[in-house]
């Protein structure tokens, strides 16, 4: 999409005789004829009693380039404002198409991605047109939050990059909200420790440049908990999510709040505060009642099922992550759900409902966007959207169903189809660098492994998953970023 801001912000006066940032002058005069026309002015008319008729025809014919003082005189008659006249760019239509932002974000919100996206799309092709930046821009970063939420993370990144080159002359604040979405979209395709680089590396810039805004400082620090969570670095994780506690009541922003809650109690989770995890949620999931953000309250369910199975509440869980699940299914947020479809599996295996469990889960693994009509039948809770798991696309809990099918296989006295299966989850959370999950998956392979008899094999499988667990807390990212004063 062709970059058209270069003339966007600017105010007049800087250059001699004219307006800056105004557009030609064949395109001045032309306006000027189509604003007199409307109003049926004559020339004169217009011009009296400052100018003459014939400078307005010659302004009209595109043959002199009018002064700042002939623009504003002209303005003045014709009612409307200066900046309208030399750019073409209305505070009217400026007005109208940040209530058309509101409008597309409440769809969004409500979990109408689909509808959402044309509204965005709509907006952002207008003020692509009349000029408007800071318009584009938010429909531009709106379209990056639709296309996650209906888990096409390359139109999402896309989307994100577009944003940022369009702020790229701005404070680094203003791009924050773009580059956050494009550190989700690498971590949902897997990318954990690219998701980390791109949030530590905005962190350190905004605090090397003492630009220590709330806000964008709070966005990317419950956007590190996730990535970090999963990359096993628990010791970042909790410092990221103290300071986004010490940050919140700086922050006048309900939702973002309520999402720092949800990351906070993956953190307690983590420490086994498992009542204070659940209080944490129970908070995110008020504000978002509050608020009619659907999507976002199904993941407040999706996490309460997974501290109650932490918990060993299985019953609790099983409901919850249903109640996620659907939630998630009928707003087609596809990738969402296919996720929480593993974790319910889980639930259902440990429930010693392994047929279901196997049931639930063997279609995410085979399902792509074009062959999922042609899937055997699925039982209600699985038929969510015909969209997968794969290696780009989910890529932590594609390794996550594979260990599942893993464990049921293995359970059943099915020694090759277990190592199959391990072996798969292995390969798909290497590329992730998911420590955690990788130290258990090769704990897993190497007691299969010994059973077998197969004990060089088993002690290469415990030996990669005690290279994993080597350096509890950290990552390879290097230091840990500079923290704001607070």
């Amino acid at each position: 999409m062709a970059d058209r801001s270069a003339g966007d912000g600017r105010t007049a006066g800087t250059v001699t005789g004219a307006a800056a940032g105004a557009d030609s002058t064949t395109e001045i005069g032309r306006r000027v004829l189509r604003l007199r026309t409307e109003r049926g002015f004559t020339q004169r008319q217009l011009a009296e009693p400052a100018y003459t008729a014939a400078y307005v025809s010659t302004l009209e014919a595109g043959k002199v380039r009018p002064s700042e003082a002939a623009l504003r005189h002209l303005a003045d008659r014709l009612g409307v404002s200066y900046e309208e006249l030399t750019t073409g760019r209305s505070p009217r239509d400026a007005t109208r198409l940040r209530a058309a932002v509101t409008d597309a974000r409440r769809a969004l919100a409500t979990g109408a991605a689909e509808d959402a996206a044309e509204l965005f799309a709509e907006v952002r092709d207008e003020a692509e047109r009349l000029g408007f930046a800071e318009e584009r821009g938010a429909a531009l970063l709106g379209l990056g939050d639709c296309a996650l939420e209906t888990g096409e993370l390359t139109v999402a990144r896309d989307h994100f990059e577009a944003v940022e080159r369009l702020l790229a002359g701005e404070p680094l604040p203003r791009r924050i909200p773009a580059i956050r979405g494009r550190a989700v979209a690498h971590l949902l395709a897997g990318e954990l420790r690219y998701s980390c680089y791109l949030l530590e590396s905005a962190i350190d810039e905004l605090n090397a440049s003492g630009l220590h805004d709330p806000y964008a400082l709070l966005l990317l620090y419950t956007a590190a908990i996730a990535p970090y969570m999963d990359m096993g670095a628990h010791a970042r994780a909790v410092r990221a999510a103290e300071l986004a506690l010490a940050l919140a009541p700086s922050v006048d922003d309900p939702g973002l709040i309520a999402r720092m809650h949800r990351g906070v109690a993956r953190t307690l989770i983590a420490e086994g505060r498992t009542a204070e995890a659940d209080a944490s949620l129970a908070k995110a999931q008020e504000l978002y009642e509050q608020l009619r953000i659907h999507t976002d309250l199904a993941h407040c369910h999706w996490m309460r099922g997974y501290v109650h199975a932490q918990d060993g509440n299985l019953e609790r869980a099983e409901r919850e992550l249903r109640t996620a699940r659907d939630m998630l299914a009928s707003k087609r947020a596809a990738l969402f759900t296919v996720q929480v479809e593993v974790e319910l599996a889980d639930v259902l295996r440990r429930r010693g409902r392994t047929a279901d469990a196997e049931a639930l889960l063997l279609p995410l693994l085979a399902r792509t966007p074009a062959e999922g009509a042609a899937d055997a039948p699925r039982e209600p809770e699985a038929a969510a959207d015909e969209v997968g798991l794969t290696a780009d696309r989910g890529a932590v809990h594609a390794g996550g169903a594979h260990r599942l099918l893993g464990l049921i296989a293995d359970e059943r006295g099915d020694a090759e189809a277990a190592e199959e299966h391990y072996c798969a989850a292995l390969s798909l959370l290497e590329r992730t660098g998911a420590a955690g999950d990788l130290a258990d998956l090769c704990r897993l392979l190497g007691d299969l492994l010994r059973r077998e008899g197969r004990l060089e094999a088993a002690m290469d499988a415990y030996r990669t998953g005690l290279g994993h667990r080597a350096a509890p807390g950290t990552t390879t990212l290097g230091p840990a970023p500079a923290e704001p004063p607070m």
